[in-house]
């Protein structure tokens, strides 16, 4: 399993690609910024200039079901965003 889960594809991360050449993706909770960076570069063919670099701990969640009350917890995961050099840009829709 490589260093990169998943991109993150949101709205909010949507617009910030479009406005500053940056790009987020969910990564391993152990990787840290020097694999992260090699392993954009390598995967998607660009110049990374710089990474930041967010935990986020997992919440408590609970619903109400005609069952009854339901009790979980949201996954703990890391959160990667990924500056670019100018003019280089991250396609994910290219393979669909």
């Amino acid at each position: 399993m490589g260093i990169i889960i998943k991109p993150l594809v949101t709205e909010k991360m949507t617009a910030i690609s479009e406005k500053s050449n940056r790009f987020g993706f969910i990564v391993r909770p152990d990787a840290n910024k020097v694999e992260i960076k090699s392993a954009v570069e390598s995967l998607y063919n660009v110049s990374v200039l710089a990474v930041n670099t967010v935990r986020y701990s997992g919440k408590n969640k609970a619903r109400y079901t005609k069952a009854g009350l339901i009790k979980g917890r949201k996954n703990a995961f890391k959160k990667a965003i990924v500056t670019l050099k100018e003019g280089d840009t991250i396609d994910f829709y290219s393979n669909i």
